[in-house]
């Protein structure tokens, strides 16, 4: 599709009230890259926001997977969101999110692809589903590659803040050109964005935690020296931000890249803790070798 095609498509959204993607709900406690700070697994802020002081048994989260993205990232771990994005389809509106919450819907978490090209909608439907679940907790979470506009920023820290929410940001690595090597976007618009929240957000709410960092380790790419470098900037704000480094699996474009090894991931956590870390954490640990 050549992207004169492309640009009529989303030209005929209004993307204030539209969006390309799709939602499903998933039982808490789900696959979260906050999860081991998260209130549906953890209780953490109860009673004012988890339901339960230990585990959200029963409830659901409203997954929101977004068919954009603003990276083209060589490893990408849900590429499936390209077709969406070439062919604008499917679509969904606020109302189909608002209309579907229920009783036991206690949180939304906006992901993909990436919610940053889609920023407007995603508001509007936060907006929405807390005004249909009036005063029942519900709360807005997001996973994102973290080059969001800034004037999307403010609201969006709030919405989390007030309701309970983590906004989780993907560090996929520190220096620039390599960043742009794996990503072909740079970073500074992602660590101006991060650092806008802590100092604005995160000492307004002690649990759950507002912010958490993540990283997916990288053979060959992203291994011990961009750990640290990451870990040194997240310490330098707060040795309290919560950092998970992330296993790789081989997709898209990088199938032929290793698994990482344990010693390397062993590595890494130790460059997170030696940089002052409190918090750091090893996901998909089912991954390593």
């Amino acid at each position: 599709m050549r992207k004169t095609e492309k640009a009529k498509i989303h030209s005929k959204l209004d993307t204030n009230y539209e969006a390309v993607g799709i939602f499903y709900f998933d039982p808490l406690p789900t696959n979260c890259v906050a999860d081991w700070v998260c209130p549906a697994s953890t209780g953490a802020g109860y009673p004012k926001y988890a339901y339960s002081p230990k585990t959200e048994y029963g409830y659901r989260n409203l997954a929101v997977f977004f068919g954009t993205c603003s990276f083209d990232c060589l490893y990408c771990q849900n590429s499936s969101y390209r077709e969406m994005a070439l062919t604008g389809k499917p679509l969904f509106n606020v109302k189909d999110i608002t209309q579907i919450l229920d009783d036991k819907s206690a949180c939304i978490c906006f992901f993909g692809g990436d919610p940053s090209p889609q920023m407007s909608f995603a508001l509007s439907a936060a907006r929405s589903a807390i005004k249909e679940k009036k005063n029942r907790i519900l709360r807005i979470c997001w996973e994102t590659n973290g080059n969001i506009h800034p004037r999307y920023i403010n609201e969006m820290a709030k919405i989390s803040l007030s309701s309970g929410g983590i906004i989780k940001f993907d560090l996929k690595a520190w220096d620039e050109k390599l960043h742009r090597i794996l990503t072909s976007v740079s970073n500074r618009q992602t660590l101006k964005n991060f650092k806008y929240i802590y100092e604005h957000y995160f000492d307004k709410r002690s649990e759950p935690p507002l912010l958490v960092a993540s990283t997916l380790m990288v053979p060959g790419y992203v291994e011990k020296d961009e750990v640290e470098k990451i870990a040194n900037f997240l310490s330098k704000l707060s040795p309290d931000i919560p950092y998970v480094l992330l296993a790789f699996s081989p997709q898209h474009m990088m199938t032929d890249l290793p698994l990482l090894t344990w010693e390397e991931a062993e590595k890494c956590l130790k460059a997170a803790e030696g940089a002052g870390l409190k918090k750091v954490y090893l996901g998909n640990p089912h991954l390593l070798r």
